[in-house]
């Protein structure tokens, strides 16, 4: 039960981290075969405390017992109430057909549940606190980032119109080819612009490149990557991903360097903007969560590491965010 627990919870995190729940975090691959086989520091960690806290807290295993069938319960009513999702909107069966399929076992299951709930004091607390402390921590990090994103977006500029205005009188190309990453879809990179004002330098091949995350587990090569020229030698390029896939830019981009964009090794360089957030008195958040997710902003995992990026080759540009 414990090695279950401790594969599901890396997988589950790397999932979350993929759809853009929780921040990001440091992912270890034990396995050149298998790409499930990961290994987080950060979740071993925390489970390791949370044991720990658990047999401080409880002391023997009887009284874990109320704690362990609350979370048991409470798991499989949930399980069952997605099965009702998955079978109604997913398989697209008839409603009384699904209704009886998942009512049955609905009923066991709250029967269970409700059974265990008497225990809450007695012990039945401790993984409700558990959930209520992850659910606070997912929604507040999904939050901050859609208002990072809507707060990008006020000051963004068109990218295929700000490149039209930037040829009328180009700057300076060095050889090479830059590769800049994009928050949004045909918006213009902060690297971007702040290349051209502090190094006034463009280089001779160009690409702007932004990730789509999908909620489904794979997405085949031959749809990871997909682009569009630009004119001037620059190009969108759009990179898709499944919440199991790995998100390895410079292998999706070789998918690519084979129509007519140039993507030589030792001459490609990876432009990103490293975000600094800092709360500000602005609607949207309550104030201890805009604190909280600049405090997950702000340890979240390099995203030059994350998105496998090689180190000698990243160059990264300061933003400074109020939220």
């Amino acid at each position: 039960a414990s090695q279950a627990l401790i594969t599901a919870a890396f997988s589950v995190t790397r999932q979350a981290i993929q759809l853009g729940l929780l921040p990001r975090m440091r992912v270890l691959h034990t396995s050149a075969r298998e790409a499930g086989q990961i290994y987080v520091p950060a979740v071993n960690w925390g489970l390791y405390v949370l044991v720990v806290l658990a047999v401080v807290l409880f002391g023997s295993a009887s009284s874990l017992a109320t704690a362990y069938g609350i979370a048991v319960t409470l798991d499989m009513t949930i399980t069952t109430i997605m099965t009702f999702f998955v079978i109604r909107y997913g398989w697209r069966l008839a409603l009384p057909l699904c209704i009886g399929a998942t009512g049955v076992f609905l009923v066991v299951d709250l029967l269970f549940f409700t059974s265990n709930a008497l225990k809450i004091l007695d012990g039945g607390w401790f993984p409700l606190a558990i959930g209520a402390a992850m659910f606070t921590l997912m929604t507040t990090w999904r939050r901050g980032r859609r208002l990072m994103r809507e707060r990008l977006r006020e000051d963004a500029l068109e990218l295929r119109g700000f490149l039209d205005a930037l040829f009328v009188e180009p700057p300076v190309r060095v050889p090479g080819t830059a590769v800049f990453l994009a928050a949004e879809h045909g918006l213009v990179p902060n690297a971007l612009l702040h290349n051209l004002k502090h190094n006034k330098v463009l280089h001779t091949y160009s690409l702007f490149v932004d990730g789509q995350p999908h909620e489904v587990p794979w997405v085949g090569f031959e749809r990871r990557a997909q682009g569009q020229p630009l004119g001037h030698d620059c190009w969108q390029v759009t990179l898709h991903f499944g919440f199991m896939n790995d998100p390895d830019v410079p292998a999706a981009l070789k998918l690519i360097e084979g129509r007519g964009v140039p993507l030589p090794e030792m001459e490609t360089s990876y432009f990103l903007s490293r975000d600094t957030v800092a709360p500000a008195l602005a609607s949207g958040m309550a104030p201890w969560r805009r604190k909280l997710f600049a405090a997950l902003h702000r340890n979240a995992a390099a995203a030059a590491d994350f998105l496998h990026l090689p180190a000698n080759r990243v160059v990264e540009l300061g933003t400074r965010l109020e939220i």
